[in-house]
């Protein structure tokens, strides 16, 4: 099935950084690349999808909600091979227990000045989660059908890095806000998935 695009992506974030993503020059930027997996799993009669919370630091992404994955690095093959290495460094799920679907939409992060490349993946067994001490404050195991729910979306007004007192679409997760790029790339597996329960 075709993967619904950046369309589905921009349904969680507000306008004003749509209209300036749709914009934005690239031939301008020198972004660095990221990885990440959309790892979804069985665990009793449900099917979950892990998240993570970033620990405190001084840097853009503090405290935030993300997927699993990371930076590139210069010994990757290539940013599925990242995606996977990410993963297993952060929540210790080994690559080869990893099915990857497809990629999905690639996803820029202006503050951080990154192209985020995400894999949905899946593995048939329920994981033994090791988080990194050093990257992982938590590991969030989120059930497939709340994030699918749309009375789990809601919108806050915040200040971002673009916009002061602006209101923000997010997800509710396991009593996490969920917002920014983790959330558009959520909200296209969202989409995605609907359409395949739902066609």
């Amino acid at each position: 099935m075709p993967i619904p695009g950046a369309g589905a992506q921009y349904e969680m974030i507000p306008e004003i950084r749509a209209k300036e993503l749709k914009d934005l020059d690239m031939s301008k930027k020198t972004p660095r690349h990221a990885a990440v997996t959309l790892l979804c799993y069985p665990k009793g009669t449900e099917m979950y999808v892990v998240l993570i919370e970033r620990p405190t630091y001084e840097g853009v992404h503090s405290g935030q909600v993300a997927l699993p994955g990371g930076k590139v690095e210069l010994e990757d093959a290539g940013y599925l091979e990242a995606a996977l290495r990410e993963t297993f460094e952060e929540v210790g799920v080994t690559p080869s227990a990893v099915e990857v679907l497809r990629d999905m939409t690639k996803t820029y992060i202006p503050p951080s000045n990154f192209w985020v490349h995400p894999f949905l993946g899946y593995t048939s067994t329920t994981p033994v989660f090791v988080p990194q001490e050093d990257e992982v404050a938590a590991i969030l195991e989120v059930p497939l059908n709340d994030l699918l729910t749309d009375d789990n979306v809601f919108f806050e007004i915040t200040s971002t890095s673009y916009a002061k007192e602006v209101e923000v679409p997010a997800f509710r997760l396991n009593g996490y806000k969920v917002w920014g790029a983790t959330a558009m790339m959520l909200n296209e597996l969202k989409v995605f998935l609907k359409a395949i329960i739902q066609p």
